[in-house]
């Protein structure tokens, strides 16, 4: 693959770490085209590399022809807070719009697929959250990508507290705690939202492995 030219199709470009993946993306000369899909467009965003369309995210005839001709797949979507929806909506936006997505790509030739999922992703977790991103990231495992990535940050650091009390002191007292969380626990560091957005870009230029779950360590190893 010719990696002076890559291109590449995302949605969840919206959203902070999304943002911050595209902000990356746009620095980096091997992107010759990035194609974002959303219900709504990245405002001020003007780059002759940059192609922006609404789409219908639960309707995959909205975009499937807006999905080819692209060799990478980036998806950041999410509901951010998902104790503020039900159960059911949740599963309809992080887990079965993400896979309509996914089956596009595939359909397409896509070949590499990155996820933005989250420390703790598991099928046989107790969390709601996490046991629906495992079932996610399972069925990504199952439609057989060359290279399926996912990333599994703990705490994203941002710079504005956008979810209320409770974030806000987790945003202010988590930093705090990495001389503790070291050995095994070092994956449960925070990671501030611009790193991880370059480490999800950057990522695209690694080399291959089928299937990679990357953590703290990545995200450090990506950004340096």
């Amino acid at each position: 693959m010719d990696k002076s030219n890559l291109s590449i199709v995302m949605i969840g470009a919206t959203g902070a770490v999304g943002g911050h993946t595209v902000k990356e993306l746009l620095q980096m000369p091997e992107i010759g085209k990035l194609t974002l899909l959303g219900r709504r467009t990245v405002p001020y965003l003007v780059s002759k590399v940059v192609d922006q369309y609404k789409i219908n995210l639960f309707d995959p005839s909205s975009y499937a022809e807006l999905v080819s001709g692209h060799q990478t797949a980036i998806c950041t979507l999410g509901v951010g807070q998902s104790s503020k929806v039900s159960k059911e909506d949740f599963i309809k936006i992080d887990k079965q719009a993400v896979l309509d997505f996914a089956q596009e790509c595939k359909k397409s030739g896509i070949t590499h697929f990155e996820l933005l999922a989250s420390v703790g992703t598991s099928t046989e977790s107790s969390s709601f959250y996490l046991r629906t991103k495992g079932e996610l990231v399972e069925a990504l495992k199952e439609m057989r990508f060359e290279r399926l990535s996912v990333f599994q940050p703990s705490m994203i650091l941002t710079p504005t507290n956008r979810y209320g009390f409770s974030q806000g002191v987790l945003l202010k007292f988590w930093p705090l705690l990495k001389p503790f969380l070291f050995g095994r626990l070092r994956k449960y560091r925070g990671v501030k939202v611009t790193d991880l957005g370059r480490a999800i870009a950057r990522n695209v230029l690694t080399p291959k492995k089928r299937e990679e779950y990357l953590v703290w360590d990545d995200f450090e190893r990506l950004t340096k």
